[in-house]
């Protein structure tokens, strides 16, 4: 197996096609976009956090979901009109709530390895992508929210990763500029953020230099594989081209549940919107009274960024509305008083919105692996956590697309998520 084709060009798909090349294989890449790094991969909250594994799949999340059922300004909104696709998720959703522990404490292990391989290839290929390796600061407003904290924590130390329980006191010291009252805190130091846009076109640039052929412009129509050769039609300002492979990834985030469903696999990921915002910072007393440190704040579900000096990015929500990519101003306003709240100092006068579909698996956990067929290949389904795991689950299914080629006969393997 020499040739691969990669359909998407996100984070996911980019690192994929880094880690496929470095194993020296010919890869060609497939976006709909001009550009790398358009879509769910653009402006994300910016956070590299392993302290953030724990999945969602708790009953409180239900509860919580219930509550805020008839807000349109609630962290989790979920459009009440019902679809199969939908109501499946859920259903599955609802199912995977045993193994919480157990996933929690593999999404932990798996972004923790995820930062070694971010790393080594950001210094090795000079990538400059606005890098804050200053920790993340999870903020509590009450003892329920700390108390709970606290056993995730158990199971964050399961996969590896430590943190510690932090004072108001000593949450100050850490970020002097956070503003209002709480609890207390966990602070993890070994994580850190940056500009996944720059960081995804950066990787892109070095995988092509290690010859990737991107294919730009290119909405993919079609895909098919017998097991031994795959192709894949794509549709262009010419017109449609097919092209035939030795294998194929899926990594096209929320579209990747159509073209499983093409190659004969199940893979119900469903399109969870995530909102940002991104404060330009114009003036000096903006810049001063921004945050250094990452935040995440439990309550509200929104995560912190610092790009550089002139950037601040506030990001979260969830919001289960089909593949709708609108931008509403009532899911982008408390995002804005959020900032006005906890950072009275910064100007909100140039606030850029931005929405984007996550591509989220019932269970929380990334698809990597080999499909029904033995050629076809899925690195996708990494929720909220994509940029934080894409390292780690590239070099997944780049050492998976390896052991297909050394293999004399084709082996079945799971969807199930292998870190």
């Amino acid at each position: 197996m020499q040739s691969i084709a990669i359909i998407g060009g996100g984070v996911t798909g980019v690192t994929t096609a880094y880690a496929l090349a470095r194993r020296g294989y010919s890869v060609t890449l497939f976006e709909q976009h001009r550009y790398a790094a358009m879509e769910t991969s653009f402006a994300n909250g910016g956070q590299l956090s392993a302290s953030n594994a724990e999945v969602w799949t708790h009953w409180s999340t239900i509860l919580k979901g219930l509550k805020w059922m008839l807000r349109s300004d609630a962290p989790l909104l979920v459009n009440p009109r019902p679809t199969w696709h939908k109501l499946s998720w859920f259903a599955e959703f609802m199912a995977s709530i045993p193994r919480y522990r157990t996933n929690t404490v593999e999404t932990a292990r798996l972004a923790v390895a995820a930062r070694k391989h971010l790393f080594a290839w950001a210094e090795a290929e000079n990538i400059d992508f606005d890098l804050k390796r200053q920790g993340i600061l999870h903020i509590y407003r009450d003892k329920a929210g700390f108390d709970h904290a606290a056993e995730v924590s158990k199971l964050l130390a399961e996969g590896g990763l430590p943190r510690r329980a932090v004072t108001p006191e000593e949450m100050r010291a850490i970020e002097p500029t956070l503003a209002g009252r709480y609890y207390g805190g966990f602070y993890t130091e070994s994580d850190s953020t940056g500009d996944i846009h720059k960081f995804t076109n950066g990787l892109a640039a070095a995988a092509e230099k290690l010859g990737v052929r991107y294919l730009f412009g290119r909405s993919v129509e079609r895909v098919d594989s017998d097991g031994e050769r795959a192709t894949v039609t794509s549709r262009h300002e010419a017109g449609e081209e097919t092209l035939s492979f030795d294998g194929l990834v899926v990594c096209a985030g929320v579209g990747s549940r159509g073209l499983a469903a093409q190659l004969g696999d199940r893979l119900n990921v469903y399109p969870v919107k995530g909102y940002s915002i991104t404060v330009n910072m114009l003036d000096a007393a903006s810049q001063h009274a921004a945050p250094n440190v990452s935040l995440l704040d439990d309550e509200t579900k929104l995560v912190t960024s610092r790009l550089g000096v002139d950037r601040f990015r506030v990001a979260g929500t969830a919001e289960f509305n089909g593949f709708n990519r609108d931008i509403r101003a009532d899911r982008v306003q408390p995002l804005i008083d959020w900032v006005n709240s906890c950072f009275p100092g910064v100007s909100t006068r140039q606030v850029v919105p931005w929405a984007g579909l996550r591509p989220m698996m019932p269970d929380m956990m990334p698809r990597i692996g080999r499909g029904r067929h033995a050629n076809v290949f899925y690195n996708t389904g990494h929720g909220h956590l994509g940029w934080t795991l894409s390292a780690a689950t590239a070099d997944l299914v780049a050492t998976e697309v390896e052991r297909a080629g050394q293999a004399h006969t084709p082996r079945p393997v799971s969807l199930a998520c292998t870190g």
